[in-house]
């Protein structure tokens, strides 16, 4: 039994598939087959049931791929461990942000980090909450920053920064001629949203309750005006496709004219969205997520109100 196997049966838990998880791993298919088969058969049971279409695992090989991401993680620990003796700060950081964070933070964030810490290079992803969750419990990712509420077990979740939300209207809509408006105004417009499993989709609608109605009555809001990503959303109001609510970062004051674009905040109370830093509470390289910490506190993005009681 080598730790190679170990990652290789991992790897065919997650992807469900033997030609997805030899990629994950830069392996050729029959070099992985070989492994995982050989690694059975030293165990004496089946972890994987074979068909043309789908890999499924069996209940045995379910609590034998536990144990082996287990031992990966202990592997890793140890690495880092022994790379914490020479310098916390050198080597690459993994870092996940979910999609509506990343693009406005991370040009922010990442000459701020460089400027702190040189040789420590991140490696970023930017994914949903739950597929970033699932890769700092798997060991993949070793701190991503999410939007709360955010409990996972193991995990230290530090909140860091709120975000009020904002409207995005076209420049010559008849709410653009106010200072500010109310949220649950945007229920009687054609309102713009993410699909399906973006987490910023519920926030709004946890914002608006009118939105929500909305949404469930099927009045209004329909698949066809779903989008992809702010960016694409944020277009189409610019093209008259409707109206939409943003986090302040990703409003794009600054990408269109004013004669197309018109941004407008809302009255009290504010809706507004909380982002956190999150790491495995066994991460053995404090001083780094504290320069990533210290460097988020530090982007220069003006709507961003830091949380009280972080230093």
């Amino acid at each position: 039994m080598t730790l190679t196997e170990l990652r290789y049966i991992v790897a065919v838990a997650r992807e469900r598939h033997f030609g997805r998880a030899a990629e994950a791993c830069h392996v050729s298919q029959p070099t992985l087959s070989v492994a995982v088969k050989k690694l059975e058969e030293e165990l004496g049971v089946m972890l994987f049931e074979r068909s043309k279409t789908e890999v499924s695992i069996t209940p045995v090989g379910e609590e034998v791929v536990q144990q082996a991401q287990r031992i990966l993680e202990e592997v890793d620990t140890l690495v880092d461990l022994a790379r914490q003796g020479k310098d916390q700060l050198a080597g690459p950081l993994r870092l996940g942000a979910i999609h509506t964070v990343g693009p406005y933070l991370l040009p922010h964030l990442v000459p701020e980090v460089h400027r702190r810490a040189p040789q420590l290079p991140l490696i970023i992803e930017e994914n949903y909450t739950s597929r970033l969750a699932e890769g700092l419990r798997q060991g993949d990712l070793d701190a991503i920053i999410v939007a709360l509420p955010f409990e996972q077990p193991g995990v230290v979740t530090l909140p860091l920064y709120a975000e009020p939300f904002v409207a995005v209207l076209p420049a010559d809509h008849p709410l653009a001629r106010r200072q500010k408006l109310d949220i649950d105004e945007l229920a009687e417009e054609n309102l713009l949203l993410l699909g399906a499993g973006h987490c910023f989709r519920e926030q709004v609608l946890r914002a608006c309750p009118a939105c929500h109605s909305a949404v469930t009555s099927g009045n209004r809001i329909q698949h066809s005006v779903e989008g992809s990503s702010l960016e694409t959303i944020r277009h189409m109001v610019v093209t008259g496709m409707g109206v939409t609510i943003l986090p302040c970062s990703a409003a794009g004051a600054d990408r269109y004219a004013q004669h197309l674009l018109a941004i407008r905040r809302f009255n009290d109370p504010v809706p507004e969205r909380q982002v956190a830093l999150a790491w495995r509470s066994s991460f053995p390289r404090p001083r780094a997520i504290e320069v990533i910490r210290q460097a988020i506190l530090e982007t220069h993005v003006p709507c961003l109100e830091r949380i009280r009681g972080v230093a």
